[in-house]
């Protein structure tokens, strides 16, 4: 076509006209260059998403790192409060069982005992307080895991590894034996 432009005519607008062909070829680099930034905006799209995805999945290991050690702390503070207790009470339990023995060289005398049976009263209800309960043993058949044998007897009319005597009490604790019994076992003959 043709282009106006006017070099003497200052009132006069320059205008620019293109054929169809320029037309549809600047359409066509505008839709290629579109395409080009589509593509590489996808891409990069592409790319942030596996990047999220590898973050999200490092934080989730870290996140179950932090809980796993979060319940390892709480279980070994657990395990250091009763073992500190537990030693406590096996101090407590010497003194207790020397108050018992003094019981019964009382009573075997026959010297009033009242005071220390008000002793081991408060005593008693101080273990129950804290959970600590004596193991049950006289009768009962040998389980290692609560008794310790220290003596064993003969007997035909008992069954093998049957506790004939307790010598020295045990007691558990939140269901851990802080102290095992102390027996005699029977043996067949």
């Amino acid at each position: 076509m043709f282009e106006l432009t006017s070099e003497t005519n200052s009132d006069e607008i320059p205008v620019n006209v293109k054929s169809d062909n320029e037309i549809d070829s600047d359409e066509s680099e505008e839709s290629q260059t579109l395409s080009t930034n589509v593509e590489e905006l996808a891409k990069l799209l592409d790319t942030e998403k596996e990047k999220v995805s590898e973050y999200e999945e490092k934080l989730k290991h870290v996140l179950a790192d932090f809980q796993n050690l979060n319940r390892k702390t709480q279980s070994d503070i657990e395990k250091g409060v009763n073992a500190k207790i537990d030693e406590f009470v096996l101090d407590f339990l010497k003194i207790y069982d020397d108050f018992v023995i003094a019981k019964e060289v009382f009573s075997n005398n026959k010297i009033n005992s009242d005071g220390l049976d008000s002793i081991l009263k408060h005593m008693d209800s101080l273990l129950k307080k804290y959970h600590v309960v004596p193991i049950d043993a006289l009768g009962e058949i040998f389980n290692p895991n609560f008794h310790e044998a220290i003596s064993i007897i003969n007997d035909p009319d008992l069954d093998d590894n049957t506790i004939t005597k307790e010598i020295r009490k045990g007691y558990i604790s939140h269901e851990r034996v802080i102290r095992p019994t102390l027996v005699e076992i029977s043996k067949k003959g």
